[in-house]
């Protein structure tokens, strides 16, 4: 091979690592973030608090634990086949009344898709 080739297929790895690496969540910065959730959420026990637990969210129908309250807009939308998973999860993270008009969540949303990535993957890592 020439050391032109070499020298290509090198830096196109570098670039495929770089951006594996960049993408990649930063769970701590997740667990920061989930900060925002805790007074109304859990993620390491089925206790419900003013919103429901997100313990084993993945996968999970929307509106679909038995014991809370979700408001009708929710149980409508898992009845309608809304799944919680990482697009799912990031659609409504970043506007929750965009994504299920009229749910009761009064958050407003995530602002960046990194701290929308990075809860994710803190969600997911406490299954």
């Amino acid at each position: 091979m020439k050391k032109r080739s070499i020298l290509s297929i090198c830096s196109i790895a570098s670039l495929f690592v770089m951006a594996s690496a960049a993408s990649a969540e930063d769970i701590e910065n997740g667990r920061r973030v989930f900060r925002l959730c805790v007074a109304c959420h859990t993620v390491d026990s089925d206790r419900n608090g003013f919103g429901p637990h997100l313990k084993g969210v993945f996968g999970r129908a929307a509106g679909s634990l038995p014991d809370y309250r979700y408001s009708e807009a929710m149980k409508t939308a898992g009845a309608g086949g809304l799944v919680w998973d990482e697009a799912t999860l990031s659609e409504f993270l970043s506007s929750p009344k965009k994504k299920v008009p009229g749910t009761k969540m009064s958050f407003g949303g995530l602002w960046t898709t990194s701290e929308i990535s990075d809860l994710i993957g803190y969600l997911r890592a406490n299954p």
